[in-house]
């Protein structure tokens, strides 16, 4: 199967699904992918910390998303 075909598929999953598959298939790129990944998990404690201890802001989720469609579409 071509790959646009299947990036097309893909595009058309929620937003739940194409998560899953992305994890999937970043699950099966090798050992570099797995640095990559060790990397994110260390910015995600640090991160995670730094909102515990009121060091880092976070924004809701739905917001965050409406404003980046506005600055797309506008």
């Amino acid at each position: 199967m071509d790959a646009a075909i299947i990036e097309k598929e893909a595009l058309n999953l929620s937003e739940p699904e194409r998560a899953l598959l992305a994890d999937r298939l970043l699950q099966t790129v090798g050992s570099e992918n797995e640095a990559r990944l060790e990397k994110w998990a260390n910015e995600a404690e640090h991160r995670l910390e730094a909102i515990r201890k009121g060091q880092l802001k976070t924004d809701d989720g739905d917001a965050v998303m409406a404003r980046l469609r506005a600055r797309v579409s506008g």
